[in-house]
């Protein structure tokens, strides 16, 4: 069964930035996320591919829109690789100093209480605020100061006295920090690479395409900074992995259940596998963890009774204005131009020391994207879109079916037709301080939300009120969502149900997400919060995720231990090579697992870095890697390595130039994707002939069985014409060998399969942006590097000039 240091469920604000911090810190981590990788230009736009873009695959839909459906209010959430951040509307605001209540008493009874304050989390707020690069709508700058809307909502604040501004965006405006805002322009990368390959990101062109996915990469979205950071630092972000349930182990560490979605075959019968971790975060968002844990209850004895509760909406309130006008003409808000919010404006609390005023709440500008007019021109639509008006017709009557007015023809054609989406109409967006008293749980094995309005109602007339008088002062039509005569709303932004306390009595994690009871289980999403955020969530779910990244980190690195399994250190392991590159512990097993070399015990030493994957085919049962790269019955096999050199000097005097490679096999044969346990990687190794170079791999792995293996591999670097270069250094020839096995005990080893690798030239061009190095001495240790590369290439490919 594989086994990792840290698995991360999720790849959402909490999933992300622990998987970045953990991996960083040089932990093994792989990241679950049941949904699929979305780069720029791959979010769906057409209706037909709309209609399919829904999470639900029981029905085949892999897509990336999750919608809930609860009495008294729906939800919609995002599944994807970046979690929410791929939806979410780029507002990143900190919560309120004052909103970290203490012991608040609920109107419905119970308490909300923060075991946290905003000084415990301001530096961690600077930390996520900078890795995504947050900045303010350059309303000062043209062309950006011909949005309407953002005037129109900085006109009506200032007429009714309300507080406006315009709050930290996580969106690119210019190509890098200190640059000069523009439109679509390619956006400079951050300094480690992108998930998503070559793929160019390019600054904002005020689409409001934000809620539905940015095919421009403006938006910085998770998959672009905090995943792809955490992939260079060697985290293994697996997709379309949803994991089903979890239980601790008898000597510690979590065994994992999960599926593995195969969206090119959805008629193919899925199979739970395993998987087993010493660190296992939650980070599935509120509805995916609160279910796994309630689903995993049985296993996890002893777990808080406060499972399932302080569950809340954060406020949220969708309304709309239509038909804007300046006397008697029309008054443009286009809200399709621009990111989706823009602008916002704080209602005060009775906490902030005004006395009577409620609890605080936001009201914020809305967006829709430009295409949207599909949608609203009905006698030019084809028959995909007539099926999916009579689907959402559908949907409205299920939802209109206990309607005190019957006749709801008029209502709809006014939010569907002229004025709702045109130029002087304009969505406002509200959330708050709404009453935590809802429950999560568990009805005939699905998950129910018991939640209502009443003990909110207080903070939904605030808004409404305010809201309507934001639409007199624009001279507009105030319009509440059509659902609201049921008293129904929709949230983006679902918190709570496994609320942090400072016991188990008020909480079912403590004040850094740790699970009690339950050592190294942690929560990292939206479920911790014991009550509602107020402003747009996102910024505070990050920071409480990098603040319990550097508790677990403080924890796991005790000295003279282990930083993961907490193992006594063992003395006198080497590589296979006799070349010893860093320090070796015991884990529980005996096994010994290498750890990555501290700068801190050798200041001076200078590391350096990169990723390199390879994509072929192996054949089980072949012995010669060229007969198994065309043999009968071939399956792909494919590995990715980042190989890092501790001590670039000592790396590069060493005959062997030995380097340390980390990361993933994957092989049918072996069971899918396996964790390379222990990795070798020589660079131009001497073979004895001036004119031959050997680069050598040896990874030791186990597979699906528990069987130890070990890939060999070598690339064949021989004299030739300088054409020979690419297909030499690209080609390794690699042989799958039973056991563990030294390079000594080769030849009487018995040899699974075998087979040819290649690197493509896209990841060969990926990889040249992956090089980093660490320490004192960082660009003179890259240069070094590169002069031997080069010089080793000039020895064999340049020309006998004796």
């Amino acid at each position: 069964m594989e086994h990792v240091d840290a698995l991360v469920v999720g790849s959402g604000f909490g999933g992300s930035v622990a998987a970045y911090r953990l991996a960083e810190a040089g932990h093994q981590v792989v990241v679950m996320e049941r949904g699929q990788p979305y780069p720029p230009g791959s979010f769906p736009r057409s209706p037909s591919a709309m209609g399919r873009a829904f999470w639900d695959p029981d029905a085949g839909l892999y897509g990336m829109f999750d919608v809930w459906h609860f009495r008294g209010f729906d939800s919609i959430v995002s599944s994807g690789l970046g979690g929410g951040s791929l939806l979410y509307a780029n507002v990143m605001l900190r919560k309120d100093e004052h909103w970290f209540v203490q012991d608040e008493e609920m109107p419905s009874g119970g308490y909300e209480s923060w075991p946290v304050t905003r000084a415990d989390l301001d530096p961690h707020y600077d930390e996520v605020e900078k890795l995504l690069g947050v900045t303010p709508y350059p309303i000062d700058r043209a062309p950006y100061d011909d949005t309407p809307k953002t005037h129109a909502m900085q006109d009506a604040a200032a007429e009714l006295g309300l507080n406006w501004s315009l709050p930290p965006l996580a969106v690119s405006f210019s190509p890098e920090r200190g640059a000069a805002p523009g439109l679509s322009l390619p956006i400079v990368d951050a300094g480690y690479g992108n998930v998503h390959g070559l793929r160019q990101r390019r600054t904002c062109r005020l689409c409001g395409e934000c809620d539905i996915g940015c095919n421009e990469g403006s938006k910085n979205s998770l998959d672009h900074t905090y995943l792809s950071a955490a992939a260079h630092h060697g985290a293994d972000l697996r997709t379309s992995h949803e994991v089903k349930a979890i239980r601790p182990l008898p000597g510690g560490g979590y065994e994992v259940d999960y599926l593995h979605h195969d969206i090119e075959d959805r008629l193919r019968k899925r199979r739970i596998k395993k998987i087993t971790c010493n660190r296992l975060i939650l980070a599935a968002g509120t509805y995916g963890t609160t279910f796994l844990l309630l689903k995993s209850r049985k296993h996890l004895k002893g777990l808080s009774d406060t499972l399932g509760t302080r569950f809340s909406g954060n406020g949220d309130l969708l309304t709309f204005l239509l038909r804007a006008k300046d006397r008697n003409r029309v008054r443009p808000l286009d809200a399709s131009r621009g990111p989706v919010i823009t602008s916002t404006i704080r209602l005060p609390d009775e906490r902030d020391g005004y006395p009577g005023a409620g609890r605080g709440a936001y009201i914020q500008d809305g967006g829709y994207p430009g295409f949207v007019d599909w949608m609203v021109q009905p006698f030019d639509i084809g028959d995909q879109i007539e099926r999916a008006v009579k689907f959402m017709l559908g949907r409205f009557l299920e939802f209109f079916q206990d309607a005190p007015d019957t006749n709801l023809s008029k209502e709809l054609s006014e939010l569907i037709g002229d004025g709702a989406l045109s130029i002087s109409s304009l969505p406002l967006l509200g959330m708050g301080r709404d009453t935590a008293d809802g429950r999560l749980e568990l009805k005939d094995d699905r998950l129910n939300a018991l939640w209502t309005t009443e003990t909110s109602e207080a903070h939904f007339i605030r808004l409404r009120k305010t809201m309507q008088a934001l639409a007199d002062v624009l001279g507009a039509d105030y319009s509440d969502n059509p659902m609201w005569f049921r008293k129904r709303v929709i949230t983006a932004h679902p918190l709570g149900g496994a609320p942090m306390g400072v016991d188990s009595d008020r909480g079912v994690c403590d004040a850094f997400g740790e699970v009690f009871g339950f050592p190294g289980l942690y929560i990292a999403d939206g479920a911790a919060m014991p009550g509602p955020v107020g402003p747009n969530p996102s910024l505070t779910i990050a920071a409480l995720a990098d603040r319990m990244s550097t508790r677990l980190l403080e924890k796991a690195a005790a000295p003279g231990k282990h930083p993961v399994t907490g193992a006594e250190p063992v003395t006198g392991t080497g590589s296979p090579n006799g070349v010893v590159n860093d320090s070796a512990y015991a884990s529980d097993s005996g096994e010994t697992v290498e750890t990555r070399g501290s700068s801190a015990e050798e200041p001076d030493r200078t590391s350096l870095s990169f990723t390199e994957e390879m994509k072929g085919f192996l054949t089980f049962g072949a012995t010669e890697p060229r007969t198994g790269a065309i043999g009968e019955g071939r399956e792909r096999a494919s590995f990715r390595l980042t190989i890092t050199a501790d001590d670039v000097a000592r790396f590069l005097d060493e005959p062997e130039h030995t380097a340390r490679a980390e990361g993933w096999i994957d092989a049918a044969g072996c069971g899918g994707r396996r964790p390379v346990q222990r990795g070798w990687f020589n660079l131009f190794a001497p073979t004895g002939a001036e004119d031959r170079r050997l680069m050598k791999y040896r990874l030791f792995f186990t597979d699906d069985h528990d069987r130890p293996r070990t890939l060999t591999g070598e690339k064949n670097v021989l004299h030739g014409p300088p054409t020979r270069i690419w297909p030499d250094t690209s080609t390794l020839y690699c042989r799958v060998l039973d056991g563990h096995v030294d390079e000594d005990g080769d030849s009487g080893a018995e040899v699974v399969a075998a087979g040819v690798l290649h690197i493509q030239l896209t990841d060969f061009a990926r990889q040249l942006t992956t090089f980093r190095t660490s320490g004192p001495s960082g660009p003179g240790a890259m240069l070094k590097f590169g002069r031997f590369f080069a010089g080793e290439l000039w020895e064999v490919y340049g020309p006998d000039l004796t």
